[in-house]
C-alpha cells in the first residue's frame, strides 16, 4: 500500500457509539466515498474473534478505494488481518517494542502531545505522528490541549508526517492553516453525522486548505471605516499591506469624517458583523486580529461569541471608547459588555490613558499610575495591557504587563500635529508582527518604530488632524 503525506489529508477513526441507523461497515463505506484517505479501526468492546472479522471486512473495504487501513492499539488483530499499520498511543507499548512485532513493512503511528514525545517517537521508528487533542473533544474528555504553537513547533521538531486530532469539525478545522500538519484524523465531525459521505467531500476541501503551504500571514481587522482613509479600517489595512501581511475586514460602522471630524455615523446590523465573520473564517482564517471600533452592545456581544465560536488567536483589542475631545463613544451598557465579554479574549489590550481611565476607575498623572493600571486591568480581564502614555511627558513613553512583569516602551516624541489614526496604526502594527510569531514584547517595539516612522514622515493632508504617511516604507 502506498503511503505518504497525502495519506493522512483527511484520517477517519472509527467510532461505534453513531451506528445506529446504520452498521459500522455501511458507514466506512459513506466515508471512504466521500474522501477519507486513511481509516483507522477503534474498537474498545468487542472482543478477539469479533474484532477480527470486522477489521477483516473493513480492510477489503479499503483495499478496494486503495486507503491504507490502520488497527488502534491491537498488534494480534493488526496482524492477523494483514493491516497496512497500527497505531498506538503514550499508554501503549513504546513504539520501539512494537516495531519488532509489526516488522518493517507496516506502518506505526504514534500519539503525541510535546516535541519530546514526537522525538522520542520519530528515534523507536514511527512513521507518523497524531498530535492532539488540538480542540476540547467529547470522545477523550480527560485529553489535555494541545495549543496552536506547540502543534506547529512539533511539525517543525520532526520529519514525520502529523495529522492533527481532537475536536475538529467543519466550523473549526481551518485555524489549524500554517501549522505544518499533514492532515486531520476526525472522528465525530464524520462518523456522527446523517450524511456521511456529504460530510467527508467537504471536509477533504476544508482539509486540503488547512495543509496548503502559505507564506503570506493574514490579518483581520474588525472596526469601523473612515472615508478620509486616516484611521479604522482604512488605516489598519494600509499598515497590513506595509507589513506584507494578507489583510481582511469586518465592518461594524460606516463613517463620514475627515481630518476636521466626524459628522455622521451608522452602524452595521450585529447579523450582518456575524456574517462578515462567518466568511472570512470559514475561508481564509486570519493568524491575527485587530479589533477598533465597536459602538453597540449586540455587535460586540457578536463579535465575541464568533470569536470564541472559532478560536480565533493572537487578538488585539484597542478599546475606542473616549474621543480625542475626551467624549465617551460607548454607553455604560455597551462598555459593560465589551469588558464582560470581549477585553477578556485579547492577546493584549491597547487602552489610551483616557480609555484606560474610565477602565480602571481611577486618574492616571503619571508612570506610576500607568503601571498600576496596567497591572489592574490586567488581573481584571486576564489578559496583557498596553497602556498607551500620549502626551504624558516628553517621550512617548508606553507600559506592558503581562504576566506578572513590567515593560517600558519609549520612543522620540514626533513633532507632528497629523496624528489622526495613531491607535489604530499601532493596534494593527502589533496584530501584524504577533501574525509572524513575534513574541509580544517584540511586537510592541516593532509596531512603535513603525508608528514612530509614519509620523515622522510629516504627511500633510486636509485641514484639519491630518492622516500618518503608513507607507513611507514603501519605495
Amino acid at each position: 500500500m502506498k503511503f505518504d503525506n497525502s495519506s493522512l489529508l483527511l484520517y477517519a477513526v472509527t467510532d461505534r457509539a453513531w451506528s445506529s441507523e446504520q452498521t459500522l461497515i455501511e458507514q466506512v463505506e459513506d466515508a471512504l466515498r466521500g474522501g477519507v484517505t486513511c481509516l483507522q479501526l477503534r474498537e474498545k468492546n468487542l472482543g478477539p474473534t469479533e474484532f477480527l472479522k470486522e477489521a477483516r471486512e473493513i480492510k477489503s473495504l479499503c483495499e478496494r478505494f486503495a486507503v491504507p487501513f490502520i488497527i488502534n492499539d491491537n498488534v494480534e488483530v493488526a496482524l492477523a488481518c494483514h493491516a497496512d499499520g497500527i497505531h498506538v498511543g503514550q499508554e501503549d507499548l513504546p513504539v520501539k517494542q512494537v516495531r519488532p512485532l509489526v516488522g518493517s513493512d507496516m506502518l506505526i503511528g504514534v500519539s503525541v502531545q510535546t516535541v519530546e514525545q514526537a522525538k522520542e517517537a520519530e528515534a523507536g521508528g514511527a512513521d507518523y505522528l497524531g498530535v492532539g487533542a488540538v480542540f476540547p473533544t467529547a470522545t477523550k474528555s480527560d485529553a489535555d490541549a494541545v495549543s496552536y504553537e506547540t502543534l506547529k513547533q512539533i511539525c517543525k521538531a520532526t520529519s514525520l508526517p502529523v495529522v492533527a486530532i481532537g475536536g475538529i469539525t467543519a466550523n473549526n478545522l481551518l485555524q489549524l492553516s500554517g501549522s505544518g500538519i499533514a492532515g486531520v484524523a476526525l472522528v465525530s465531525a464524520i462518523f456522527a453525522q446523517k450524511k456521511i459521505e456529504e460530510a467527508c467531500q467537504e471536509l477533504r476541501i476544508l482539509s486540503e486548505l488547512a495543509t496548503r503551504k502559505s507564506s503570506i500571514k493574514k490579518v483581520l481587522t474588525i472596526a469601523g471605516s473612515d472615508c478620509s482613509g486616516g484611521a479604522g479600517i482604512q488605516a489598519d489595512l494600509k499598515t497590513m499591506t506595509v507589513h506584507k501581511m494578507y489583510g481582511m475586514s469586518v465592518i461594524t460602522a460606516l463613517t463620514a469624517q475627515n481630518t476636521t471630524g466626524v459628522t455622521e455615523i451608522m452602524d452595521v446590523s450585529a447579523d450582518f458583523v456575524g456574517h462578515q465573520l462567518d466568511s472570512v473564517f470559514t475561508d481564509i482564517v486570519p493568524d491575527a486580529v485587530k479589533i477598533g471600533m465597536v459602538s453597540r452592545s449586540e455587535i460586540i456581544e457578536k463579535i465575541a461569541e464568533k470569536l470564541r465560536h472559532y478560536g480565533a488567536r493572537n487578538i488585539v483589542v484597542d478599546p475606542v471608547m473616549v474621543s480625542t475631545s475626551g467624549h465617551h463613544l460607548l454607553s455604560e451598557e455597551a462598555l459593560g459588555i465589551l469588558q464582560r465579554s470581549l477585553l477578556p479574549l485579547g492577546r493584549v489590550i491597547t487602552p489610551n490613558l483616557l480609555e484606560a481611565q474610565v477602565l480602571c476607575g481611577f486618574e492616571i498623572h503619571n508612570e506610576a499610575d500607568m503601571q498600576r493600571a496596567a497591572r489592574v486591568l490586567s488581573e481584571e480581564y486576564n489578559t496583557a495591557v498596553l497602556i498607551k502614555g500620549g502626551h504624558l511627558n516628553e517621550e512617548a513613553t508606553d507600559w506592558l504587563y503581562d504576566q506578572g512583569t513590567y515593560h517600558r516602551f519609549t520612543a522620540q516624541r514626533v513633532d507632528n500635529p497629523n496624528s489622526h489614526g495613531t491607535g489604530c496604526t499601532l493596534s494593527s502594527a502589533i496584530a501584524c508582527n504577533l501574525a509572524k510569531g513575534k513574541s509580544l514584547v517584540e511586537s510592541i517595539e516593532l509596531a512603535k518604530a513603525y508608528l514612530t516612522g509614519a509620523l515622522g514622515a510629516q504627511l500633510n493632508l486636509g485641514k484639519g488632524r491630518g492622516p500618518l504617511d503608513h507607507t513611507y516604507r514603501l519605495p
